[in-house]
């Protein structure tokens, strides 16, 4: 250890989480590996496998990174080869040659060792071979590297290799399917085991069944699940199939062709009509709008419903046709495939006999693969294919969960696999391992092999379908889907609840509640005034006329509000063909431009917002009737007003801000002249909040109002906007303009240049109004997280919004109880500054904390364990100022300090990554689209649905799953502890008890049916389980699948296969040759009762399944007349000795669940 560490010093971060050997990590924080004592290094190899990730730093006067094991072990070997290159021209080659071996083989011994450590980390070996074959095969064959392109318009280039256009999202091939489907079965460890059980059979001294005995059962769970992936893997092929197939018009010299979606090549060019999928990612080049735009659906790439706007290359829209594309000498430059759908650097030139032009492209140029033509039809160039396109590069598999309840089950196997080999080692003791004792051992543990049940995998995995179909099928949550069948009882084992405010808590449907102006405050009781004001304003000042300060103010703001915005106004039928995108308003009716039968409008936005703001200025008579490209046209009255748009600054998460420079056309003037000022409307636009107050702060002129009022409507839980203006000279534009352009044609860091040119003009911005719009509740919120809390499930709401919105829907949704207060933690600047915070808060008890998005970064930094320390203890968390990549960390945070199972809930896109980093995901459909239901393990429609899917779906699921799988456990026990009784009782022989039919039966037909109606069973009725969540508090503490429990029902399978083995030999001395049909008619009727006795409310289910197997039984015993004898099995003397037998392995067990019952009856009982 000393050696492998010597070439680098690795420091320990304080990331890892509590554990007994805090003491030794707080000595060790700080100090080189080198210098940690052996059992130091224990702890440090420990946390990191725990862990998988610690500091590592070059330098301990710089600042240390976060780097994965691997990576320091890559960073240690590249050391050893410099340290060898060092050496060796200092003459020291020979000491070290003779301690790693061949100069020339160092490299191949370097990574031979490392594959090694890795793979020790791992710990596990055959995924990690799997693992490294394929990381040997990357290396001998990487991956295309990819570059930019040049991209000659309408000429593909032959030499140029270019992924196909061909989708394929089939995870086999004819080849590679029974290979990896094996592997993906036998890497775990119940499979693997009984394989190679069933493969002993092939050898005669080892036999000792029939081999479908143990073939048939491993056989029929693989073929179920390769006919299963067959057929997965066949739709996927299909629909490949259908998307590859699928025909398009390509543009061509002669003319217009039909090829396949698969046929498509860079450099391509095709026409697109409206509603027909975007083949490959594209430049657009022309429409058939007039000036160039059209509108695309991108809710299958991003998962938003809003429709997008996109833009032509101006330079080819204005040609007369699509023929003219390949008279021109045109070509397209694209910078190399990245997965940001949401960027686009590229460069559009032509050489013409009038020189050289070139025009800068952006996102708002291009149509990403899978995305739909909403609106006109379009020409456009592919510049991306196949694994190149956007779409493409963001897919992957999304990591398989795994529950905890599968986890436990895992472990409680490995104790039956130990239980298993201590009898079987017990049976050769007493054997004294004398003659072939190595045939007798294995042949002992073929035997004996019924202890770990293969059917338990089978079990569970039905159970979990079934509980799945439940939900989905549950009246009360309707439309509820599950996306991820493999954790269902995880929703019975929550701790924590991780909450999107925007969407979820709230139902992102804005509604316009305010308007400041500085000096006069206006709300919903004075709009209907507005519009009078508003309309005689604008009239008066079209006229020429003059007016008042205070109705100056109130135009000018009204008028800023409805033209600093990306909303377009669709009328029509479009209105019906909008795909259902909720960022539209109510459908209202608009006279435009004088026609006398009224429109119905909708209003098509990225953010709903906008939407609210755009609904407001219709209502107080400034309505928007058109919106393209270049000119935006609102209404008053009988007069229009018109604006050219010169310059649209859309929103980003960087700026939080959006902004507009529009040219003004007073008096239906057309004409522009000097003294006409051109206006910047600058909205300061927050994505996590719509808030403006901190953004603009630094940009407007001082106003002593802005600040206080800010803060006053987001105490009443509105959120805020702020909107300015700035008039420019013509000569200030024109300037700026030209550095704009010169900004956006460079390729190197082109949007932080553009971003700083822009910033130029946002400085000494006149406030012109606040907005406050509120964002309504959700349906039943408050009971809803009123019961969850009930059930100590603690809840943390994660939210962008700014820290008085938080608080404000914090307290009226009820997250923080009315009787609790709120310590509030807000900008903290320094390690100081975070250390007071924790000890004021560490003061307070039964306290709700708020914390801002920033200021939790610095004190994690620092204070991670204190502060997780003192979080866990609070009834509620709001976490704000949060960014996506926040919450996902958020999550991973309280699963590594508290061990606990979490469940994130979110209805945007923002909230993809905290969803899959939780132990149980689920997605409301909301206004934001989608995305996140799409992503989620769980997908509701209204937030209230989720008290039900924890408190009754999630509850039954992991109920029946314990008695379930503990059941199955006990089927398998009992019938091979008989089977040792047998082998001890007749000089230890290794044969078998039963044959191999009736064993095969056992499992199947005789006793599955009844084991599995368990899934049927509830201890209480949906209603009461909603009417007392505290019921849920006993899942917490994880006592129905415990190592208690399991040896509980190990001494079960014990006592009872003693009362049937002994007792049958006790009870038919005479009748010696039937002890088969005996003891098993008698395991039969044991286990068919304990089913009945364990079932807590009965289902007609339940009782079929019971009588089935009975009669089936009967039957057998009838048809096997090799195995059991008809007279014998006649006579009342078997009959009522064997009814004996059944009672007497029975009885104690029902008496002993009476007495408990009746002397510590559980919490449920109490209520039904």
């Amino acid at each position: 250890m000393k050696s492998f560490y010597s070439s680098r010093k690795v420091y320990l971060s304080s990331t890892w989480e509590e554990s007994d050997y805090e003491s030794e990590y707080r000595a060790a924080k700080d100090k080189p590996v080198s210098s940690l004592s052996e059992k130091s290094l224990h702890f440090s190899a420990s946390s990191l496998m725990r862990n998988g990730n610690f500091n590592v730093d070059t330098d301990p006067s710089g600042s240390s990174k976060l780097v994965h094991p691997v990576e320091i072990i890559e960073s240690h070997f590249s050391n050893s080869s410099e340290n060898l290159s060092s050496s060796m021209s200092t003459g020291g080659s020979a000491e070290y040659s003779e301690k790693v071996g061949l100069v020339d083989r160092r490299e191949a011994e370097g990574n031979c060792l490392k594959d090694c450590i890795v793979g020790f980390i791992d710990c596990n070996c055959i995924p990690y071979f799997i693992n490294a074959c394929s990381s040997a095969f990357r290396k001998l064959c990487p991956p295309r590297p990819k570059k930019s392109r040049t991209v000659v318009l309408g000429r593909p280039d032959p030499a140029a290799k270019y992924p196909k256009n061909k989708l394929r999202n089939q995870k086999y091939s004819v080849l590679t399917f029974i290979p990896i489907v094996l592997y993906e079965q036998f890497k775990f460890f119940l499979n693997l085991y009984f394989l190679i059980i069933a493969l002993t059979q092939f050898v005669p001294q080892l036999k000792v069944n029939y081999l479908f005995t143990y073939w048939g059962p491993l056989a029929f769970v693989l073929l179920v699940t390769m006919i299963r992936e067959a057929i997965d893997d066949f739709r996927r092929f299909r629909r490949d199939q259908e998307v590859n197939s699928t025909m398009y018009k390509k543009v061509t010299n002669e003319g217009v062709v039909k090829i396949p979606s698969s046929k498509i090549q860079v450099a391509d060019i095709i026409m697109l009509d409206k509603n027909q999928r975007v083949p490959a990612d594209m430049v657009l080049l022309r429409t058939t709008e007039e000036h160039g735009t059209c509108f695309i659906r991108t809710d299958q790439l991003d998962g938003e419903t809003d429709w997008k706007l996109r833009v032509a290359v101006p330079c080819t829209q204005r040609l007369q046709s699509d023929s003219e594309l390949f008279s021109i000498n045109a070509f397209i430059y694209a910078d190399k495939p990245h997965m940001d759908i949401y960027s686009f650097i590229g460069n559009f030139t032509i050489n013409g006999h009038q020189g050289k032009e070139e025009v800068p492209l952006s996102i708002e140029n291009t149509m990403w693969s899978n995305t739909v033509v909403a609106s006109g039809s379009a020409v456009a160039c592919v510049v991306y294919t196949g694994t190149d396109t956007r779409c493409v590069m963001n897919t992957s598999q999304p990591s398989s969960k795994v529950g905890l309840l599968d986890i436990e089950v895992n472990f409680l196997t490995k104790l039956l696999f130990i239980f298993l080999l201590s009898l079987t080692l017990a049976l050769m003791l007493l054997k004294s391992f004398e003659g072939q004792w190595y045939i007798y051992l294995i042949r002992f543990m073929i035997l004996l092999s019924s202890i770990i049940p293969i059917s338990l995998r089978v079990n569970l995995d039905m159970g979990k379908l079934a509980y799945s179909y439940f939900m989905q099928t549950d009246k009360h949550i309707p439309d509820t889907v599950v996306r991820s069948t493999t954790i269902p009882e995880e929703l019975g084992r929550i701790s924590y609840l991780l909450s999107d405010k925007t969407g979820t808590l709230t139902q992102n449907e804005m509604v316009f509640k305010k308007l400041h102006l500085g000096n006069l405050c206006l709300s919903t009781d004075t709009f209907a005034e507005v519009r009078f004001d508003v309309e005689d304003g604008i009239t008066s000042r079209l006229k020429g006329g003059k007016l008042s300060s205070g109705n100056q103010k109130l135009v000018d703001a009204v008028e800023a509000i409805a033209l600093c915005h990306n909303v377009t106004p669709v009328f029509d039928e479009t209105v019906t063909t909008n795909g259902g995108g909720p960022n539209v308003n109510d459908g209202a009716e608009l006279d435009v431009l004088g026609d006398s039968k009224p429109l119905q409008v909708s209003y098509q936005a990225s953010s709903p917002d906008e939407i609210a703001l755009v609904k407001w200025t219709e209502m107080v008579g400034l309505p928007l009737v058109h919106r393209d490209m270049e000119k935006m046209r609102l209404k008053c009255r009988d007069k229009e007003l018109q604006f050219k748009i010169l310059e649209v600054f859309p929103f980003t998460s960087e700026t939080k801000r959006m902004a507009s420079s529009l040219k003004t056309r007073r008096r239906e003037t057309l004409s522009f002249t000097r003294k006409e000022p051109t206006r910047i409307f600058d909205s300061g636009v927050s994505e996590y909040g719509k808030e403006s107050s901190i953004v603009m702060s630094s940009m407007c002129a001082y106003t002593d109002w802005l600040d206080e009022e800010c803060g006053n409507m987001a105490r009443e839980g509105l959120r805020t906007l702020v909107v300015a203006k700035k008039p420019l000279r013509r000569e200030q534009y024109e300037e700026f303009a030209a550095r704009l352009n010169q900004a956006k044609l460079s390729m190197q860091d082109r949007n932080s240049k553009v971003r700083m040119v822009i910033e130029t003009l946002e400085n000494e911005l006149e406030v012109v109004g606040l907005t406050g719009v509120e964002d309504k509740l959700q349906l039943d919120v408050r009971p809803t997280l009123e019961s969850i809390r009930n059930a100590a499930i603690k809840i943390w709401m994660l939210t962008g919004d700014k820290l008085e919105t938080a608080c404000c829907i914090a307290k009226s949704s009820r997250l923080v109880s009315p009787r609790q207060n709120l310590h509030v933690i807000g900008q903290v600047f320094d390690r100081m500054q975070a250390h007071q915070e924790l000890n004021n808060f560490r003061r307070k008890t039964d306290c709700a904390l708020v914390v801002l998005g920033e200021s939790l970064s610095l004190i994690l930094k620092h204070y991670e364990y204190e502060f997780m320390d003192l979080a866990v203890q609070c009834p509620a968390v709001v976490i704000c100022r949060c960014s996506p990549t926040q919450k996902a960390d958020i999550v991973r945070l309280i699963q590594r300090h508290t061990r606990k199972q979490c469940a994130a809930i979110g209805d945007g896109g923002n909230d993809v990554s905290m969803i899959q980093a939780a132990d149980a995901g689920i997605g409301i459909v909301g206004k934001e689209g989608k995305q996140a239901s799409l992503a989620a393990d769980f997908s509701i429609t209204q937030f209230k649905h989720v008290g039900r899917l924890f408190l009754v779906h999630g509850r039954n699921s992991y109920k029946r799953s314990a008695a379930l799988a503990q059941f199955v456990m006990h089927r398998g026990l009992i019938i091979s502890v008989m089977q040792a009784i047998f082998s001890a009782c007749f000089y230890f022989s290794a044969v078998s008890l039963y044959n191999g039919v009736l064993v095969t039966g056992y499992a199947t037909v005789y006793t599955m049916f009844p084991v599995f109606s368990l899934v049927y069973d509830q201890d209480v009725s949906p209603e009461i389980a909603m009417m007392y969540p505290e019921l849920y508090k006993e899942l917490l503490k994880g006592r129905y699948l415990t190592l208690k429990t399991f040896l509980i029902w190990v001494l079960v399978s014990i006592y009872q296969a003693g009362v049937l083995m002994f007792g049958a030999l006790f009870l038919f001395e005479e009748q010696f040759l039937h002890i088969v049909a005996i003891s098993f008619t008698a395991l039969i009727g044991t286990e068919l009762i304990m089913v009945a006795l364990t079932i807590q409310t009965w289902h007609m289910v339940m009782v079929l399944s019971i009588l089935f197997s009975l009669i089936t039984y009967t039957a057998s015993v009838f048809v096997l007349k090799s195995t059991f004898n008809r007279e014998f099995i006649l006579s009342w003397d078997f009959v009522w000795k064997t009814l004996s037998l059944t009672l007497v392995s029975c009885m104690p067990i029902y008496i002993m669940k009476f007495l408990r019952k009746r002397f510590n009856p559980p919490t449920y009982s109490k209520l039904t």
